[in-house]
């Protein structure tokens, strides 16, 4: 479970409480200072000169002692609910939402779940979901299940619970972002089967406990949907609604986007096609485009100990740390990578090049590297 008795992780918590502190100087927060706590210590001189920082949000510092007694009762709130929270430079925190600007400081779960996964799918679609758009997301997980992804969608209406209940029917791992904390299961009618997914996967928010829910939590959530995803496919939508914006979003944090054709005179096929035509996303018509987008194998199912770490003697000590990130991870994408390592962009390139040459790694599109497991 959490501990207040790491420190640093107690100042992350509360360095999140801070008002109108978005992800992204957060961030910036914990990479100039190297921790949180540095932030609330530092002289004032040293964080003006971080982009993004100024006087009110220096002011914020003075506040410290109330934000870490809050931060330690949420901690403590978590603990009693068996909540798992999830700090940005934790080894717990999603490595795929590591390298996207927007993406929650804390994330807060429950369950018997992984967030980092080797493969991951998000089903996202209308919460009025035809018996087509129904019978098409059970074909998806069916095709799929030989390859073991953790499905990702949001315990919504219609196509969301449809991806979670044909997930739990093939034993795969499912994932449901929301968008209220972890005790306000929304739509209540869907509490007995967050409770099955609990057993193989979970729920994930941003959202503490005891955060009203709000209408602007649900698209909000959407970003994280599809930062977790690999590859996500938009099985039926209508013109505009939350499905759409996950598309909109995954598309633009360069995932593999899917979209289901459907029938020309249905409204909620007409999202799907408008992707289609717009050339936002590819269209599905097997499991086949996502296993040869993505290079699944499934050969590359093999567990970590089944798997050798290569004879590294011709490579630099530099370009066996970025091997050994790949090896941990199997897949990584440039940014995360960079930021990982603390390496410049221009710098790991050329490593990531030589890397590719000599056979250990495949570069893929979205800026994404993966280990090559068949490298002896």
């Amino acid at each position: 479970m959490n501990s207040i008795q790491n420190k640093d992780y107690l100042y992350q918590v509360a360095l999140s409480l801070i008002p109108k502190l978005g992800p992204s100087i957060y961030k910036k927060i914990i990479l100039h200072c190297d921790s949180a706590e540095a932030f609330f210590n530092l002289p004032r001189g040293k964080l003006e000169r971080i982009q993004g920082i100024g006087p009110k949000l220096l002011a914020y510092r003075k506040q410290r002692t109330s934000y870490l007694t809050e931060a330690e009762k949420i901690i403590d709130a978590a603990n009693q609910h068996e909540i798992q929270i999830h700090c940005f430079m934790e080894d717990n925190y999603p490595g795929r939402l590591k390298a996207i600007p927007d993406s929650p400081p804390i994330l807060f779960s429950r369950g018997n779940l992984s967030l980092n996964p080797e493969r991951t799918v998000g089903i996202v679609g209308t919460r009025k979901a035809t018996k087509y758009g129904k019978n098409v997301t059970q074909q998806i997980t069916e095709e799929l299940s030989r390859f073991q992804p953790t499905i990702i969608s949001g315990l919504a209406y219609g196509i969301d619970v449809e991806a979670h209940r044909a997930a739990i029917a093939r034993n795969l791992p499912t994932i449901g972002v929301m968008g209220s904390d972890l005790n306000t299961i929304y739509p209540s009618i869907h509490k007995k089967i967050a409770e099955q997914m609990k057993e193989n996967g979970g729920l994930l928010t941003e959202y503490k406990l005891g955060t009203e829910m709000s209408p602007g939590n649900f698209p909000q959530r959407n970003r994280i949907i599809a930062g977790l995803a690999d590859a996500l496919v938009v099985v039926e939508a209508a013109k505009k609604g939350g499905a759409l914006i996950t598309a909109e979003i995954a598309y633009s944090y360069n995932r593999e986007v899917f979209a289901v054709p459907g029938n020309l005179q249905s409204k909620y096929s007409e999202g799907c096609n408008d992707l289609i035509r717009n050339m936002k996303a590819g269209i599905y018509m097997s499991s086949k485009e996502i296993v040869d987008s993505l290079s699944w194998n499934l050969n590359s199912g093999e567990s970590l100990a089944q798997q050798v770490f290569p004879d590294t003697s011709l490579l630099d000590p530099l370009e066996t740390k970025i091997l050994e990130r790949i090896f941990d991870k199997k897949e990584v994408e440039v940014n995360w990578l960079s930021h990982d390592l603390n390496l410049p962009i221009s710098t790991l390139a050329v490593k990531l090049l030589n890397l590719e040459f000599l056979g250990f790694v495949k570069a893929f599109p979205g800026k994404k590297y993966q280990w090559l497991h068949n490298k002896q």
